[in-house]
């Protein structure tokens, strides 16, 4: 068998498929136009040229010699705004993962596709890790010698997992009743290791409105590993999730979690970029839902509890890319809306640039940097201090540029609920903001 016939980029299949929207595009420009990367770097053509443009001369077992596609930040607004349905983002990142079968990995985007890996080995020497990363020439050095940016913000180990403390929570509880109304929480590698307090916010909101949850056992979602082109990581980690949920799925049980990313991955990832398509992905994929959409659906299904405590407070917020990509409009702002005296508003930006691992690289952290400038003024002409985001890799490059507190809208309807959890650090406190802060 040939070589390529094999290769953890696409099958036959695909194949076919993906030359069949790239024969879609009219070569408009219209995703040039909207594409953050292009707008601020001459090193990226556009997502049309290196896309569906390329797509059609590139030989489906041949070697890929196309690098510029590699600056393609993987945030879907092409494939969002393309009004003849050519999903130009997908196409870019399986081209990805030819060049990768073509030239290898580098050892820098492998370390960088293992998120849940180094989280779970870093967490019993959290306090040696953390001094090590805010140490600016030990930082300098990684980016020398690994060429990850000494600038990308790091978030630091929590000392303790989410697991480890979900496993004396669920202790704690009494058996419910067999016909309590379930949900699967899906924490993802950021919660687990670095976020834990998002996770127990998120038990407690769900906990409050009636549900039983359930978490099982579940690996990386495998987007970092999708977006660096290692397709054949991405794929096992993916399956792995499909095998521990689909249980669940099957049997009408809801699947929520608080990363957008995560949750793009599953719903959408799995199937259009990674090509898994068997019954028991489609099934996981149709019962996945991120948080605060599904707070939304429980809302306009009459099912939530409203009994929210008045937070007066204003603040922006931002929708990150992967859940602008997967169309479900602004669900955290629906909810937010709902909570008395709170204002959120949306920034009007299309990307904070980091676009998970993409704004960790050296090469790309300028770029990274620059797509995010728009954002951060915004949060500057408002004079924010608190800033909503639903992505974790977003939150911190936000909070790095602007010196603003970027929390997750669970956050907020955890504290409208006066929900408190314990080792939740540091605790939401919303200030109220002078005359001069109020912004739209």
């Amino acid at each position: 068998m040939h070589k390529h016939d094999t290769h953890p980029g696409l099958n036959l299949l695909e194949m076919a498929e993906t030359r069949f929207t790239a024969d879609a595009c009219l070569k408009c420009n219209i995703c040039t136009a909207a594409c953050p990367v292009a707008a601020v770097t001459p090193l990226f053509p556009g997502p049309k040229t290196v896309g569906p443009q390329a797509e059609r001369l590139r030989e489906p077992n041949a070697p890929s010699p196309d690098h510029t596609v590699d600056y393609c930040s993987g945030c879907g607004v092409c494939t969002l705004v393309c009004p003849h349905g050519v999903r130009v983002m997908e196409i870019n990142t399986q081209a990805k993962a030819q060049m990768v079968e073509t030239h290898g990995l580098s050892l820098r985007n492998w370390f960088l596709s293992r998120n849940e890996l180094w989280g779970r080995l870093g967490t019993p020497i959290a306090p040696l890790l953390n001094a090590a990363i805010r140490n600016r020439p030990l930082r300098w050095l990684a980016e020398k010698t690994f060429g990850i940016s000494a600038r990308a913000p790091l978030p630091g180990w929590a000392g303790y997992t989410f697991r480890r403390w979900w496993k004396k929570h669920a202790r704690r509880h009494p058996k419910p009743r067999q016909d309590a109304p379930r949900v699967v929480y899906f924490h993802g590698c950021s919660t687990n290791t670095y976020e834990p307090h998002i996770g127990k916010l998120a038990v407690a909101v769900l906990e409050h409105i009636g549900f039983v949850v359930e978490v099982p056992p579940q690996t990386c979602c495998g987007l970092p590993a999708q977006s660096n082109g290692d397709f054949a990581a991405a794929r096992r980690y993916a399956r792995t999730n499909i095998k521990r949920l689909a249980p669940y799925a099957r049997r009408g049980i809801p699947i929520v979690g608080t990363s957008a990313s995560c949750m793009t991955a599953i719903k959408g990832d799995y199937e259009h970029v990674l090509g898994l398509t068997d019954e028991d992905a489609r099934v996981v994929a149709a019962h996945t839902y991120d948080f605060m959409e599904f707070l939304a659906k429980l809302h306009a299904e009459g099912r939530l509890p409203l009994d929210f405590q008045p937070l007066p407070y204003e603040l922006p917020y931002h929708a990150p890319c992967q859940l602008k990509a997967h169309g479900m409009g602004r669900p955290a702002l629906e909810v937010l809306a709902l909570i008395p005296g709170l204002q959120a508003w949306e920034i009007d930006a299309e990307c904070c640039g980091i676009a998970g691992t993409y704004g960790y690289k050296a090469e790309k952290r300028d770029i990274a940097e620059a797509v995010g400038w728009k954002l951060v003024e915004q949060i500057y002409d408002a004079g924010a201090d608190v800033v909503a985001c639903d992505t974790e890799t977003c939150r911190w490059q936000i909070g790095a540029m602007s010196g603003a507190r970027v929390v997750h809208p669970v956050e907020l309807v955890a504290a409208a609920y006066g929900l408190q959890v314990e080792e939740v650090a540091p605790p939401l406190t919303l200030p109220h903001p002078e005359p001069s802060q109020t912004a739209r």
